[in-house]
């Protein structure tokens, strides 16, 4: 597998942590990544176009949030958990805790 470029911990900004994590879309796609390491982009259930999608995964990618790896014809994605709870801790169980007690929403 071919890791794609990410941010390194110490350059993550909480203001674009944040913007990243606002959109319901983008936190979906965090909850399942956290739910399961390693998944592929391609995501099932999300009534989202692939293009949409796809700008999403890059957002994440581009904030820090995700770590993305070529394997192949796919992209696994894998929640950076480790770089963030040290960068700002409490953060993702926070805002994961809080996205589950929530109703997944999407943007029409």
């Amino acid at each position: 597998m071919q890791p794609l470029p990410e941010p390194a911990p110490e350059s993550l900004t909480l203001a674009s942590v944040l913007n990243a994590l606002g959109d319901p879309v983008r936190l979906e796609l965090v909850r399942r990544a956290f739910a399961n390491p390693g998944l592929t982009c391609a995501v099932e259930g999300l009534d989202v176009p692939k293009s949409t999608l796809t700008n999403h995964w890059r957002i994440l990618r581009e904030t820090g949030v995700i770590r993305m790896a070529v394997d192949g014809r796919y992209r696994r994605i894998w929640l950076r958990t480790e770089e963030l709870g040290d960068r700002f801790p409490g953060l993702l169980d926070t805002v994961l805790g809080f996205s589950a007690a929530e109703p997944t929403q999407s943007k029409p």
